[in-house]
């Protein structure tokens, strides 16, 4: 299985342990990431106030250098923002003669077009339906019995293009966290949103959002994410949430590769936990405990 990578500029800062992760499980999983060559950013959530043009623009850079590679046609985006602006651009350039139209004659400055033939596909999207809860069952190396685990899927993978899941009620993470042997906590706030990037221009609507993912979430060991400012907001306001509801709301926080490789026999470092801002005490004495364990047995 081969996919052509589309990092993003977060998996290469601010969410380094996402990009890191994502490379380590898939190798795990037999798949081969490409990543596209002279990659640049997508627009994130700002070219759009700039410039409707420039937002289609700048996206479409990528998915036309994808498209010189004829052998591999589906990018693997881990970000949901960056899948939701590549995505956008795959879409409209489908429905919308003029605005290829428009996109192409932008791109032709730099000799580069799209024709189509380029699939974007959110990294959830991939290991749900590529790979497959049972593929992880069969590289299981360390089984995260006890575990309960909250699935937080946020806005931009879900919508406004539905794909692989509901966005009203989404359940795709819950296969993936069984196959590693965890419970899934049963709660209603997968799909509600954390506020993105209101946490800096509304911070009062953003503390809010959070503080009530994090109280839905009390009785899970941690949220599992799949978007680095889903990441952000949930792991880097712990504190100051908990000081406005008078309450410890502190709670672990792990990409979803995170809790997979773990399940797959990585290392804390394979994953980069050091990099997390919100790892309990509790959750690494848990981990270590599925990891003696599990070296018990092995050597047995």
């Amino acid at each position: 299985m081969k996919y052509q990578y589309y990092p993003g500029c977060s998996l290469e800062a601010t969410a380094l342990e996402y990009n890191l992760s994502t490379r380590a499980v898939m190798a795990t999983l037999g798949a081969e990431l490409i990543e596209i060559e002279d990659w640049t950013c997508c627009g994130a959530s700002a070219a759009h106030s700039t410039s409707y043009l420039l937002s289609l623009a700048l996206p479409a850079r990528n998915l036309a250098i994808a498209e010189k590679n004829d052998a591999v046609t589906d990018i693997l985006v881990p970000c949901s923002a960056c899948y939701l602006n590549l995505k956008r651009v795959e879409e409209k350039t489908r429905s919308e003669p003029e605005t290829l139209e428009k996109v192409n004659s932008i791109l032709n400055e730099n000799q580069l077009q799209i024709n189509g033939r380029i699939h974007v596909r959110h990294l959830l999207d991939v290991i749900v339906n590529d790979l497959g809860p049972e593929t992880i069952c069969n590289n299981l190396k360390r089984a995260l019995t006890g575990f309960r685990i909250a699935p937080y899927y946020g806005c931009q993978c879900l919508r406004p293009y539905v794909v692989f899941d509901d966005p009203e009620d989404p359940r795709s993470m819950e296969p993936l966290i069984q196959a590693a042997g965890a419970q899934v906590h049963q709660w209603n706030m997968g799909g509600k949103c954390c506020g993105a990037s209101h946490m800096n221009t509304k911070m009062d609507v953003g503390l809010e959002l959070v503080a009530a993912i994090l109280q839905d979430a009390k009785g899970a060991d941690a949220i599992v994410t799949v978007c680095p400012m889903c990441q952000m907001n949930l792991e880097a306001y712990q504190q100051k949430i908990s000081r406005r509801q008078n309450e410890n709301l502190h709670m672990t926080v792990l990409y979803l590769p995170q809790l997979i490789g773990l399940a797959l026999g990585l290392t804390e470092k394979d994953l980069r936990l050091d990099l997390n801002l919100s790892i309990t005490d509790s959750f690494r004495k848990k981990i270590r405990d599925v990891v003696t364990i599990s070296l018990n047995f092995s050597s047995s």
